[in-house]
């Protein structure tokens, strides 16, 4: 089997750090899914309106390494226990295909664009198939998720000055706050006097995370140092 790229995102995350780990974790964050040109047909989308998620079938073309594993160290975990790489959706696996399911915003079919919440991918991400979500065969409520069963604990509370926010386009605000409640650090990352880095709609913010409390420290125009410090 051949897969073309049938589409590809856009969003403002332009790095993986600071993606959410799964999708719907943060319904704020938008993306666009933009048919590829061979692809842009109106007929394609011809009643996916109707529907209020969609499964998203991508690649994780971020990864350098080659090769996979059969066993990964899940960030969950705290990187410190091995599971097997198909009890898991890490991205070191035989065919690096990520599932996604997300909320559909809206359906331009004359552009051949969808408009979707809650993505867990990078900008510009290539998407290989678009499914419709189906309520019926694809709700389980009782399903059982052995180490991943309970929702992830790990969350912070966000100190974002105002003066620091309004730096951000105001349709962006809403998804960055949220984004960084989520601690996007790594499980294992516990530094108070790390400065941690995350990209997001052309902007760099700088924050700490001490004793449960996530602080921003600046917010600066990616590629220059325009934007406001705290002092």
């Amino acid at each position: 089997m051949e897969l073309s790229v049938i589409a590809r995102v856009s969003n403002d995350f332009t790095e993986k750090f600071g993606v959410p780990r799964q999708s719907g974790l943060s319904e704020s964050a938008v993306s666009r899914v933009i048919l590829e040109p061979e692809y842009k047909n109106p007929d394609a989308l011809r009643g996916l309106e109707g529907f209020s998620h969609i499964w998203l079938i991508w690649g994780f073309d971020r990864v350098r390494q080659t090769g996979w594993s059969p066993t990964v160290r899940p960030p969950r975990l705290g990187g410190n226990e091995r599971m097997g790489v198909f009890a898991t959706r890490s991205p070191f696996r035989p065919n690096r295909l990520g599932l996604s399911c997300v909320r559909l915003v809206s359906v331009d079919r004359e552009r051949c664009e969808l408009t979707v919440a809650g993505a867990d991918m990078t900008d510009d991400t290539p998407i290989y198939d678009i499914k419709p979500y189906i309520k019926y065969a694809d709700l389980r409520p009782d399903a059982v998720c052995g180490w991943a069963d309970a929702a992830p604990e790990r969350k912070v509370e966000v100190v974002f000055p105002a003066d620091l926010l309004a730096l951000l386009p105001e349709d962006k605000r809403s998804a960055a706050s949220e984004v960084l409640s989520m601690d996007p650090r790594p499980s294992y990352h516990d530094d108070p006097e790390r400065v941690y880095g995350m990209e997001y709609g052309g902007f760099d913010i700088r924050f700490t995370v001490k004793k449960g409390i996530l602080e921003v420290l600046a917010v600066l125009e990616k590629g220059g140092e325009n934007g406001h410090k705290l002092t």
